[in-house]
């Protein structure tokens, strides 16, 4: 029964992502991109046939899901998901290669942005637009997309969003978690709208105007151009998608909050302030650093912007070639590598939330040296936290930081230089796309060992699930009955 539930949900899931291939296949159609339809039409009649069967055989049972069925369903929906994306690109021609056109889709959904590609003009439009879509969907989550539905499979869907979302800590702001994912998914899809019309109307065209939006509000970075957001030369585009990447990597709870009126928690939660501290901070060092490059305080101002708001959401749009610029910059710019969004975002990385969370135990322990007596406790938004949060975050730091060094380890048996093989491993793990060195802005990751591929594809993948849910399998406890 377990297993036919997991594979019930996972076919729905595939049913989902197999639907969205419509818009590919429109775009297709009015292109006149004949080659494409086939590789299109057939995975995506497929997925709802396997999705209709299930739901018929499964009519009328209801069965609780158990934490490690949870795991498992979500572990296996991303990879399942990101195999399904795979097909239409290596069938259409566009990526001719299963392993890249593996890498491309995994690097889609889980939002990374890193492309084997040199020339993405060269796809198919219909192409380009799934590679954007992939990033659209994986950006809310696509087990959240579907836990929506979930009643109508017979199962709850908590367990599903806290192995899936982001942060150290998973909760809902409604009564359901169902009205909580249809309410986040609503948000998602007014942010990503307003972006599209507002692109159309700086003069972007139909098509890229809704691949750059995909690409931003996921926190994703894949382009239709060559040259990325940096071939429009247009400065108002630049401003769109510089305030919407922003607003990715803000937690997706202060839209609900602003909504509703509840402004106070806006106003006092530490990681919003914190994450908008940050990015003016960085954004004003770097416009005063490279003020000389580009020979004044506004156009460096426009050029550190869009890339402080690119690395710290993980979004990994590209302007500038920030390996050019001055050490103190760059520097920073390597900070945000470790720094990402806020928990319940689209952005990846490790979080400022949990940053703060180190920070504030950190003054609690040299409290305890300095008074051994006392008795301290945390508190985050003038509410004291689980004691248990400090803990979790300790140690998914260090399953982070293990993650990091076995990957660069990896990059580096197959000859990639020490720092990019590091930064890659960032990038990878933190989803954020462009590294540094070989493996910078204005490169690719098409040069890559097959096996790197494949394990930066896995890494991906962890890091999109936040390490737990993935590097669980790999513990003796979890196959204990």
């Amino acid at each position: 029964m377990a297993f036919f539930t997991i594979l019930r949900i996972i076919a729905v899931i595939l049913g989902i992502v197999g639907s969205t291939l419509i818009i590919p296949l429109i775009v297709a159609i009015c292109y006149g991109e004949t080659q494409v339809i086939l590789p299109v039409v057939i995975p995506m009649v497929c997925s709802w046939i396997f999705a209709i069967v299930m739901l018929i055989a499964g009519r009328g049972k209801k069965t609780k899901l158990s934490t490690k069925s949870s795991f498992v369903i979500v572990a296996l929906s991303w990879i399942a998901a990101s195999l399904f994306g795979a097909i239409p690109l290596y069938f259409s021609g566009a990526i001719p290669s299963i392993t890249d056109a593996v890498f491309e889709s995994v690097s889609g959904f889980t939002t990374t942005g890193a492309t084997i590609l040199s020339t993405v003009e060269n796809l198919p439009v219909s192409m380009n637009l799934w590679r954007c879509l992939t990033h659209w969907l994986g950006g809310m989550g696509i087990v959240a997309l579907t836990v929506a539905l979930l009643p109508l499979l017979g199962v709850g869907g908590f367990q599903l969003i806290k192995a899936e979302t982001t942060g150290p800590e998973k909760g809902k702001f409604t009564a359901k978690i169902t009205s909580t994912a249809k309410t986040l998914w609503l948000i998602y899809f007014a942010l990503t709208f307003i972006e599209f019309i507002l692109l159309l109307i700086a003069g972007d065209n139909f098509v890229d105007a809704m691949s750059v939006a995909f690409a931003t509000l996921g926190s994703g970075g894949f382009s239709t151009k060559n040259g990325g957001i940096g071939d429009y030369n247009s400065l108002p585009i630049e401003i769109i998608i510089t305030v919407f990447m922003f607003l990715a990597g803000i937690n997706f709870t202060m839209f609900y909050n602003i909504i509703t009126g509840r402004f106070k928690d806006l106003k006092e939660n530490t990681e919003f302030k914190t994450y908008l501290g940050i990015c003016g901070i960085a954004v004003l060092l770097i416009t005063f650093f490279e003020c000389s490059t580009y020979g004044g305080f506004f156009k460096s101002l426009r050029y550190s912007s869009f890339q402080v708001g690119a690395i710290i959401s993980t979004t990994g749009f590209g302007t500038a070639d920030y390996t050019y610029w001055k050490p103190a910059s760059q520097v920073i710019i390597f900070l945000m590598f470790f720094i990402g969004g806020c928990s319940g975002s689209t952005g990846g990385g490790v979080k400022v939330i949990r940053w703060i969370c180190l920070w504030k135990q950190l003054k609690i322990e040299i409290k305890k040296m300095l008074h051994p007596h006392g008795v301290f406790t945390m508190q985050i938004d003038n509410k004291e936290i689980n004691k248990t949060l400090p803990v979790t975050v300790a140690a998914f730091f260090a399953i982070w930081c293990i993650m990091i060094v076995i990957t660069t380890f990896i990059a580096c048996i197959f000859g990639v230089e020490i720092f990019t093989s590091f930064t890659g491993a960032l990038s990878m793990v933190g989803n954020v796309g462009p590294a540094f060195g070989a493996l910078g802005p204005s490169a690719n990751y098409g040069w890559l060992h097959p096996v790197v591929k494949w394990w930066y594809s896995f890494a991906m993948i962890a890091g999109r699930l936040e390490l737990f849910t993935m590097i669980i399998f790999f513990t003796p406890d979890y196959w204990k009955k």
